[in-house]
């Protein structure tokens, strides 16, 4: 993820550079061996179990919809709100903290912000109403973005040399937190409850606060812009950009595609002709993983100047999996096929932007990446509210339908770019 390699799923990362040019003297700069005895094997892996118990947070409660469904007495609709308002908190989060890792100390902001979401966490474990649930989920994702904090926080404390691999194994464990989070939830809730899984994760946060209090380094001070200036300077940053934008327009398409599957599939494994209990519907987070196999050679590809074409494969893949997701109603194997390949797609796509939005004003990457993600999430936000809807109204056809009309948008904005890229070679200079 920056730096010319890129590692799968990557929510933030601000290059130590970067850094230095926009906030003032790297506290660190000049001093490797200092940075080598503060960045320990143990602390990296310690970075990386955060982030991955961080993140899993906005992921948890996705199996368990038809449990929150059956307890509160409400409609799929409502019960799907759940993982709407907390990616929608997430955005907020990405927006309004995640700048401020330019401007204070982020060993206490890591820790302001885990012990918050731990907090959260048990206002929704006990929560006694639907409407108390929601709020606190809508908590619980703005603070979750403390596993965007730590990324940066970590390649800023390796060595020139080391970043990209502490980057890389920092990211692996936000990875595994995405792709367990669903297994370990529906698992648990099927000996026990929703509220258990709630409780465990706070319980989790907990743990995490305090090997972070003991492990992390101190953040020294840094000179950098006002607050208001740094989220001003946003708008600019997407204004001046037209590729930003464009990359920003496929990962909104690409997440929404994303969102309105596992918005609504534990509603489809969880009645006829399925019958699926939450461990079950849990176990279909582990299909994701074929998503991740993608990375490296996408990753090849988009080095190798190919992201027009990686576009397109990747779009095409969002789009054709509509088709057995369709059919995945009634067909296990279908749906299958159908997780696989739009996982393969979403995957693909978003490592295309990813190489393309981080060569985008170094001095200004960690903005540049906060517009991305912001505009990633808030279509994946949309399309999670608009799938639970329509799988309300028309059930897993319309979900399917919404898949193929978000996939289809991608795939025509990236055969027009493709086609403007061959018009523009075929040009003698």
């Amino acid at each position: 993820m920056g730096g010319g390699r890129v590692v799968p799923l990557t929510w933030c990362e601000v290059s130590d550079e970067a850094m230095r040019r926009e906030v003032g003297a790297d506290p660190l700069a000049g001093e490797p061996e200092q940075r080598v005895r503060r960045l320990s094997r143990a602390l990296v892996g310690l970075f990386a179990v955060s982030v991955g118990v961080s993140v899993a947070n906005i992921y948890y409660i996705q199996p368990l919809l038809p449990l929150l469904r059956h307890d509160f007495h409400v409609s799929a609709g409502v019960a799907a709100l759940a993982t709407t308002l907390s990616q929608l908190g997430y955005v907020l989060g990405l927006l309004l903290l995640l700048p401020l890792g330019d401007l204070v100390d982020r060993r206490r902001l890591v820790l302001v912000l885990t012990l918050a979401c731990g907090l959260a966490l048990l206002l929704a474990a006990s929560a006694s109403s639907i409407s108390v649930l929601l709020v606190a989920l809508f908590l619980v994702g703005v603070t979750a973005v403390v596993a965007q904090v730590q990324v940066p926080f970590a390649a800023s404390l390796a060595p020139e040399h080391e970043r990209g691999r502490v980057v890389g194994l920092v990211m692996s464990g936000l990875l595994l937190g995405i792709l367990l989070a669903r297994t370990v939830s529906g698992a648990v809730a099927s000996f026990s409850s929703w509220r258990v899984v709630l409780y465990l994760a706070a319980g989790a946060m907990g743990a995490v606060a305090v090997l972070l209090r003991a492990r992390l380094p101190r953040d020294a001070p840094r000179r950098g812009p006002s607050y208001g200036r740094l989220l001003a300077s946003l708008v600019e940053i997407f204004r001046e950009e037209p590729v930003l934008r464009r990359r920003s327009a496929y990962g909104a398409l690409g997440m929404g595609c994303f969102s309105a599957l596992w918005t609504s599939i534990a509603f489809l494994l969880a009645g006829a002709p399925y019958h699926y209990g939450t461990d079950r519907i849990g176990l279909f987070g582990l299909v994701g993983a074929a998503g991740a196999l993608t990375a490296t050679a996408a990753g090849r590809l988009a080095d190798a100047g190919r992201t027009p074409q990686l576009t397109v494969f990747a779009t095409a893949c969002l789009t054709i999996s509509s088709v057995p997701i369709y059919f995945g109603a009634h067909s296990l194997a279908a749906l299958v096929v159908g997780v696989i390949l739009l996982d393969v797609g979403a995957q693909g796509l978003q490592i295309t932007n990813q190489s393309q939005i981080y060569r985008l004003s170094p001095e200004r990457r960690s903005r540049v990446n906060a517009v991305y993600m912001v505009c990633f999430f808030l279509g994946g936000t949309a399309a999670s509210g608009l799938s639970a809807a329509l799988y309300s109204v028309a059930g897993w056809s319309g979900v399917s339908v919404l898949v193929g009309v978000l996939g289809a948008a991608a795939l025509v904005a990236g055969v027009a770019g493709l086609v403007a890229r061959e018009r523009r070679d075929a040009v003698p200079s």
